[in-house]
C-alpha cells in the first residue's frame, strides 16, 4: 500500500505540473479544477489519500485548486453520465480508475487530459503501455502478466489442486485478456479453469452457486468486485474456497 501511495502521488504531481499553484482566494472561479470520477462512494479511504497526495504536492483544495468529485456509488453504468458532467464543468484534468472509468472519460471529451489508475494493461484504450499516446496517462500494475504466478500460489496452498474457478466482470474489457492469460497458465499447470461472469451483486451470488465442484477461486478485480469485496470475502469463507484476488487497492 505504501508503494502504491507513493506512485499515486507521483502521478498526481505529474498530471498537475501544468497547473498554476498561485491563485487569488477572491477568484475561486479561476482556480484550476481536477475532476475525480470515482467508482465507489465518497467514504472510500483511498479518496482521502487522493486529497492527501494533492496537499503533499502543494495543491490545497479551496486555496489553489478545486476538486470536482462525482461518485458512481458502485453503479458503473453511471460513469459515462458523470464523466460528461465533469466535461461540462471544463475541468483541467480527469482522474479516473479502471477500464470503465477510462472509457467514460475518453468518450466524454476529446481535449481534457486523463490520469488513470488501473490493474490491467488497458491495451484497447492506449497505443501502448510505454507510449500511451493521445490524452491519457497513468499507472497500471499489469495484472494479467501475473496470472501464472497466482495460479502457482493457489497450487501451493492446495497441493492436490485440479479445478479452479475464475470470477470476472466482462464489462471491464481488459478482463478478457486477463482470463486468456489465466487459461494459458492453467494449461501449463495441468489445471482445469472454469470461468464465471458477474456484472452485478446478483450475478456474483449466482456464480458462487455454480462453484460447488471447484477447489479454489481466482477473482479478477475490477471496480464492481472492489465495491462488493465484503460480499466476496463472506462467500469465499462460506464456500471454503481458497481465493486470490488481483490487487483491490488500485481500483478507485
Amino acid at each position: 500500500m505504501k508503494k502504491h501511495t507513493q506512485l499515486l502521488r507521483l502521478t498526481l504531481a505529474f498530471s498537475l505540473a501544468c497547473l498554476p499553484l498561485a491563485a487569488d482566494a477572491q477568484q475561486v472561479e479561476k482556480l484550476p479544477r481536477v475532476g475525480l470520477l470515482g467508482n465507489h462512494s465518497p467514504t472510500l479511504p483511498l479518496y482521502d489519500g487522493f486529497r492527501q497526495g494533492l496537499r503533499e504536492a502543494g495543491y490545497v483544495e479551496g486555496r489553489n485548486i478545486i476538486i470536482e468529485a462525482r461518485y458512481a456509488e458502485g453503479n458503473l453504468d453511471r460513469l459515462p453520465e458523470l464523466a460528461r458532467e465533469l466535461a461540462r464543468l471544463n475541468v483541467n484534468v480527469m482522474f479516473v480508475a479502471g477500464d470503465q472509468g477510462l472509457r467514460a472519460a475518453k468518450e466524454a471529451s476529446d481535449t481534457i487530459p486523463i490520469v488513470v489508475s488501473a490493474c490491467d494493461p488497458l491495451d484497447s484504450l492506449v497505443a501502448s503501455i510505454a507510449r500511451p499516446g493521445g490524452k491519457a496517462t497513468g499507472l497500471t500494475c499489469i495484472s494479467s502478466d501475473l496470472a501464472s504466478k497466482r495460479l502457482q500460489m493457489l497450487k501451493e496452498v492446495v497441493p492436490a489442486l485440479s479445478r479452479v474457478a475464475i470470477l470476472y466482470n466482462p464489462e471491464d474489457h481488459n478482463k478478457a485478456l486477463e482470463y486468456t492469460q489465466a487459461q494459458e497458465a492453467a494449461r501449463t499447470l495441468n489445471l482445469t479453469l472454469r470461468a464465471f461472469e458477474a456484472r452485478s451483486a446478483g450475478e456474483i451470488d449466482k456464480a458462487f452457486a455454480g462453484m460447488a465442484d471447484d477447489q479454489a477461486l481466482l477473482i479478477s478485480a475490477d471496480a464492481l468486485m472492489v465495491f462488493h469485496e465484503k460480499k466476496l470475502a463472506g462467500l469465499t469463507l462460506q464456500n471454503r474456497l481458497p481465493a486470490i484476488v488481483t490487487a483491490f487497492a488500485w481500483i478507485l
